[in-house]
């Protein structure tokens, strides 16, 4: 039980920290739309943003996180369904908040981050990847390591 919560705990983490540096790509991405390149209307900056940081998330989590061998269009096809109803209520949030309510950008940037953070963590944990982490070749290489070790 006590090597499963670490396991766990080290699941949490490096989901945080891929997210993190997903954050970091849609921060930036953002902010070359919104001041580089002046794409007008906060919410397509958002949604390009967006979309550049959920493939890199998909990518690195997938590999890293949840180590899983599971077919590639179907954890896709369910993360996007995860952002089927996320992603039109994060973009008229964007909308509401930023360009009708004059709210900061990038406080509402902050914001809709933080619920896609916890989300998608939930989703990907219990939903996505359910049956299979642990699965890609990383992980069955830790797993036979870690048996030569206790022989």
């Amino acid at each position: 039980m006590k090597a499963e919560k670490k396991k766990e705990t080290a699941r949490v983490i490096k989901f945080i920290l891929f997210s993190a540096s997903a954050g970091i790509i849609e921060t930036v991405a953002m902010i070359l739309c919104e001041e580089v390149i002046k794409i007008p209307g906060h919410w397509v900056c958002y949604t390009i943003a967006l979309v550049l940081s959920v493939l890199w998330n998909f990518t690195f989590n997938r590999k890293f996180t949840f180590q899983s061998a599971e077919n590639v269009p179907k954890a896709m096809l369910l993360v996007f369904l995860f952002y089927v109803p996320f992603a039109p209520f994060t973009i008229w949030n964007e909308h509401f908040l930023a360009d009708t309510h004059g709210w900061n950008e990038y406080a509402v940037l902050a914001i809709n981050m933080t619920l896609n953070l916890t989300l998608e963590y939930l989703w990907d944990n219990f939903v996505v990847y359910r049956h299979s982490k642990d699965t890609n070749d990383i992980a069955k290489k830790k797993l036979e390591k870690e048996k030569n070790e206790h022989e």
